[in-house]
Order: structure tokens, then sequence, then C-alpha cells
């Protein structure tokens, strides 16, 4: 037998979290072929590489990605593949990019999103969530990518920016639209209920549009109600929902933001480990870091983004001190706001700057130069936020049931998160703070997600799965991405490969694009 690929004289970590062991890798046809304790491979190949004692390890899945149009216009998605990912999932937070029926709406979507997802060159040739994954699929990608149905998406084709509760008519033509993206290969269904339009909505609408999952077995991903002063009543709202329902249920950016909750990580673990106790399959993911990133519009009050971008912008123009008074009362210390990216490039010297010191050079308060960006800008504007504690990232990311993922935006001068997560886990909190072994920092990242999202073929090194790969010097590690320079790429990682493909060799992306649309 001769392999496309052989990957010799590794140390393979498989995924399981079980104990590495020397041997190689041999790869046809975009997947894996062997795996054995013959570190020669003791086959031939078109293509051998010796790894000189690497760790080779399953390629990483990226649980809460949101390269959803992005990847339109940078396919390769270097910032990504280069640490490691394989495979992203599209559609968080209850944005995704399908289904889109609302006439002559895609680029009304798009402008309400850009402060999460910019406004990147694209064609919106697509309706269906099934024709949005040919859409990729045409294009070319460097990750595998599938999505997730996001419950705005499915609330703005129905009701737009609508601040009101369903009729019952409208709640079971967006429970349809929900099905119809089951149907088409979406491996779940999402919400994020800080934003519009599902910030307004029930846990009745919730529940019953979760419950379009009970016949297919995906998880309902959340980005819950409160992450902070009631971040209790949202657990609990959640997992009521996935015990009624008889669902899976996946919890996104698993944190506890600002001081009151700060220190309470072990209550926040205790009430996924009730819920399993109950009978819920309950996960989460996390980023390890105490900053996030989102759009600066997503501060505004809900009102000011219904009807619309274009209504939006009118708010901010004639409702500024209602604006204002918001944005006075919402955020305490604009000191822990940072701008990372906006449209213009008038406006470029902000970025990385803290919006009190925005506010002091444009001498007016920090809430009416929130407002003048978003007005100057047309929303897109996205902002860091630190709100978390370090021993709280640290116990959650010990959670057994946590998996790693980035949640990261690509514009300006994005979180570190974007370029560094998987490499900040090696590297720090496994091999440099000892938190956990490495076998189980890679299970965090290649099973357990795969196990999230019902992904088969991957997340495992074995024969006749995916041949998604990296390869890493566990001593050298690391990244180099800060908030001050986030835009560097990662340490040690010298070799991923997707699909049988080098992604990244010798540590330099190769501008290939083996990636594939995934679908349930």
């Amino acid at each position: 037998m001769s392999y496309d690929t052989l990957l010799t004289n590794g140390r393979i970590v498989d995924g399981t979290g079980a104990p590495w062991f020397r041997g190689s890798i041999g790869i046809s046809d975009g997947q894996i072929e062997s795996v054995n304790r013959d570190e020669s491979g003791g086959q031939a190949a078109e293509n051998t590489v010796d790894l000189d004692g690497l760790v080779v390890a399953p390629g990483f899945i990226d649980l809460h990605s949101h390269s959803d149009l992005r990847l339109f216009s940078e396919p390769g998605l270097p910032p990504k593949t280069m640490q490691g990912v394989t495979t992203e999932i599209l559609g968080q937070d209850g944005f995704s990019m399908a289904p889109m029926y609302r006439e002559d709406s895609a680029d009304a979507w798009e402008d309400h999103l850009s402060g999460l997802d910019g406004r990147p060159e694209r064609e919106w040739t697509w309706g269906s969530i099934s024709e949005y994954l040919d859409a990729i699929e045409r294009a070319g990608v460097g990750p595998n990518v599938a999505t997730l149905v996001g419950h705005g998406t499915v609330r703005y084709n129905v009701m737009g920016m609508d601040i009101r509760q369903p009729t019952e008519d409208e709640l079971e033509e967006m429970a349809d639209l929900v099905t119809e993206a089951l149907e088409d290969g979406a491996v779940g269904f999402s919400t994020g209920l800080d934003y519009m339009p599902q910030v307004t909505a029930d846990t009745y609408e919730l529940q019953t549009l979760a419950g379009c999952l009970s016949e297919y077995n995906r998880p309902f991903v959340a980005h819950i109600r409160n992450q902070s002063n009631d971040i209790w009543n949202a657990l609990d709202e959640f997992v009521d929902i996935g015990q009624d329902e008889d669902i899976p249920l996946h919890l996104s950016h698993f944190k506890l933001m600002y001081a009151p909750q700060h220190g309470k990580a072990d209550r926040a673990i205790g009430v996924l480990e009730t819920a399993r106790e109950r009978g819920v399959d309950i996960t989460a993911d996390q980023y390890p870091y105490t900053a996030g990133s989102t759009m600066l519009a997503a501060s505004l009050p809900p009102w000011a983004r219904s009807d619309g971008p274009q209504s939006t912008l009118n708010h901010l123009r004639n409702s500024r001190s209602e604006i204002q008074d918001h944005l006075e009362n919402e955020v305490k210390d604009w000191s822990k706001i940072v701008i990372t990216s906006v449209a213009s490039e008038t406006n470029r010297r902000y970025v990385g700057m803290r919006m009190d010191a925005i506010a002091d050079e444009r001498a007016a308060s920090p809430a009416e130069v929130v407002i003048d960006l978003l007005l100057e800008e047309r929303l897109e504007v996205e902002r860091i936020c630190y709100f978390a504690a370090e021993e709280d990232v640290k116990e959650i990311l010990q959670h057994e049931r946590t998996a790693v993922a980035t949640d990261a935006l690509l514009g300006g001068k994005p979180h570190p998160r974007t370029y560094g997560t998987y490499p900040r886990v090696l590297g720090t909190y496994t091999r440099d703070e000892n938190l956990f072994s490495l076998e189980e920092a890679v299970r965090m990242m290649t099973s357990l997600p795969a196990r999230v999202v019902g992904l088969s073929r991957k997340g495992l090194l074995r024969p006749d799965m995916d041949a998604d790969l990296v390869a890493f010097d566990p001593q050298t590690v690391g990244t180099p991405a800060t908030y001050d320079e986030p835009r560097q790429f990662p340490d040690g990682m010298p070799h991923v490969l997707i699909g049988g493909e080098f992604v990244v060799r010798e540590g330099e992306h190769t501008g290939v694009t083996p990636g594939t649309a995934i679908r349930k």
C-alpha cells in the first residue's frame, strides 16, 4: 500500500485524552488510513514528512466563529488556520447568514451585523442554508465550515426588527424556517439574547423554536440572557428549556462578567453539573482571556436598534439624550472599553484607544463619542471590553465539559484571541501553568467540540476519519499576540493539514483552500 502523505516520527495525541505514543499516520484521499506505533510508517508514500518528535493531534474545531461573511473575502482565514483551526462553526449568537428570504433585506442584515463581520466584498447569491453552504464551496475556503441557524435571523425574516412578541402564526413561520434550516444541514440552533432582534424574545418563543431540535438531536447553542448580575436566572431559563424539550444544550463563551460575580465560577459550574444530574446534556465553550469583543452598537438600547440600521442611525441623530442616558447608566468604567475596528480612514487613529481617552481627545463625554462614532462609521465599529477575572477563566477552562473556542472577530486591530486562542491554551495554561495535561488540552479542542455538534468524522486520530491534523512543538508553542499587537501568528505550530492537504507547512501558510461545507 502507498499513501498520499505519511507523517512519521510523531508523538500522537489522538484526541480522546489518552496518553500520547510515538508513531506514524498514513493519509490517502483526504482521510486517515493508518495510525500505528511504527514510527517509520512501514509503507511507501508520495510525500513523507518526518515530524522529528512533534506532537501530532486532530485539527482544532472552533465552536464559536464569526467568519460567516469574511470567509468570502479572506477564504484562507490565516488567523484561524495558522493556529491549528481546521473546522469552524458559524451562525453564532443568533446571527446566521441564512435563511434570508425577506425581500431586499440582505444588505440591511449585513449593515446590522457590520460591527461583527464588517462589509466584506462578496455577492449575496443565496436564500436558504443549503444555498449559503453551496456559495461557500464555490468560493473556496481554507478550513471546513458548518453553520447553526440563528434565532435572530429567522426572527428578522418574519418580523424584521420589531420589539414585540410574535403572533402564533409568526412563531409557526419562524419554527418552519428553523426546521427547513435543519433539513438543509444546519448543525444546531443558536440565540444571542443580548442582541437585537432576539433580545425581546420571551421564554415561550425560545422554547418553541429550540423545540424544533428534538427530532434531530442537535444542540441549542446560547449566548444566554445575562452573564453578569442576573446570570443565575439566565442559566436556569436555559437549563429548563433543555429539560422540557429534551434537547442538548451548549453554553457559548462561558464567563462571569464584572466584579460582583467574580470568584463564583465554582457556583456556575455547579449549575451545569446539577443540570446533567437532572438528565440535561449540557456543555460549554470558553475563550481563554479576561476581555471580550463585539460590536459597539450592542451597547445601544433595544428600541434604538428596531426597524433596521437606517432607523438606528435616525435614532442616533434624533434621540441623542435618551441614548446618552442609557449608555451612562449601563457603562460603569469607560476605560475598560477599547475600539478595535472602524470602517473609515478618518477615524482609524482611534483603533486601539480606550473610550475615555478618545473622549478626552474629542472634548466630549464617552457616551457622546459612542453616538458620534456609530453615526460616522454607519454602525461598523468593533470594541473590546475587559470584564472577567483570571481566576474564573482558569477554573472554567479546567472544567471537563468546557471546550475551547475563539469567538474571534477579524477586522481592524482585533482581540488577541483571533490569532492566539489555541496556542495560548497549549503554551500558557498547559505547559507553563500546568492546569491540565497536554492530552486533556487537545481533547478540549478536538473530540469534545466534535461531540457537541455531532461531527462524527472529526476530532480523533483514527483510521477512516477526516485527515484534519495539526503538528506542534509542546516546548515552544505559544502566542505572541497581545491586545496592543494582536496580529501575530503563533510560535511552535509548523504544520496544519485539512483534508490531507497542507494549509500550513514549515510555519508558512500555503494559500490552498481545501475546506468543505459540512451538512448534517
